[in-house]
């Protein structure tokens, strides 16, 4: 477990013993040692790097690409190729991120897709279309187990932000063209080898995915101050008369602080029982 793991850890199970028993609260390498021994449902993982990923999705397209747009950027498919002068699609924000946590120990797994997706590659087929077919329904998540034991979790992902259904509806690739706001437009599905988890691990991977996160974040960072005419970074957030773009600190804080309440919740108010995974 990382050193600011540990640090997280040993407040989160001392509040918890604040709130929910009389007795004074551990001393920190108590309250570690006890939070190594809980067991976690792997549900709560996935509640927890869920809650990340949409609020890092969320303030990248309503803030980031919204304001973005306002301000004169652009944003597309092919924002990787050299010259061109693009930021990322949020679908394709989401991916770097998947990609970055592909590369970090923890292993978590996350796939976007639907079943009218922009790239083909993103469309459900198989138990992945019956499971969003289920997704769709309820308008919930969907858990199941796969045939060697790995945990899954699909999460369906709504069209939340007038960029989103704009892009989409306007994109010649696009299947469909009368999406509208807060429809189910696809799901996010994360997997996890085990059934539960330790609080430690729990703790190492929900950050390992925070960093994944500013990773894909810096990426676009990079290439905007590659530009022709470089776009400034700072605290600021892009919109009409405002060509910038918000520094790695200033965009991660926003995402911690509206993923912060679900992602201690996860980890306190669990049923979890004694033996850590």
């Amino acid at each position: 477990m990382t050193l600011k793991s540990a640090v997280a850890l040993g407040s989160f199970v001392c509040l918890a013993i604040y709130l929910f028993v009389t007795a004074p609260p551990p001393l920190p390498s108590q309250a570690a040692a006890q939070g190594e021994s809980r067991a976690l449902p792997v549900q709560n993982l996935f509640e927890a790097v869920n809650a990340i990923n949409h609020a890092a999705r969320s303030i990248y397209t309503g803030r980031v690409v919204g304001g973005g747009l306002k301000a004169g950027l652009s944003y597309g498919e092919d924002w990787a190729e050299p010259g061109v002068e693009k930021g990322p699609l949020p679908a394709l924000f989401l991916r770097l991120a998947a990609a970055r946590m592909e590369a970090k120990p923890p292993q978590l797994g996350l796939y976007l897709g639907s079943d009218a997706p922009i790239n083909a590659s993103n469309l459900f087929t198989g138990a992945q279309s019956e499971a969003f077919a289920r997704v769709k329904a309820t308008e919930a998540p969907v858990f199941s187990t796969t045939e060697r034991g790995d945990q899954v979790g699909m999460y369906p992902d709504f069209a939340s932000a007038g960029p989103c259904v704009t892009c989409h509806n306007e994109h010649p690739d696009s299947p469909r063209k009368d999406w509208v706001l807060n429809e189910v437009m696809g799901a996010t599905t994360w997997t996890y080898p085990a059934a539960r988890l330790g609080a430690g691990t729990y703790l190492d991977v929900t950050e390992a995915f925070y960093d994944a996160v500013a990773e894909a974040y810096q990426s676009y960072l990079d290439k905007a101050a590659g530009f022709a005419d470089p776009v400034p970074v700072g605290p600021d957030w892009p919109g009409e008369g405002a060509r910038v773009l918000p520094d790695l600190p200033t965009f991660m804080a926003e995402v911690r602080a509206k993923a912060g309440d679900p992602v201690m919740r996860a980890l306190i108010l669990t049923n979890g029982t004694e033996g850590g995974a």
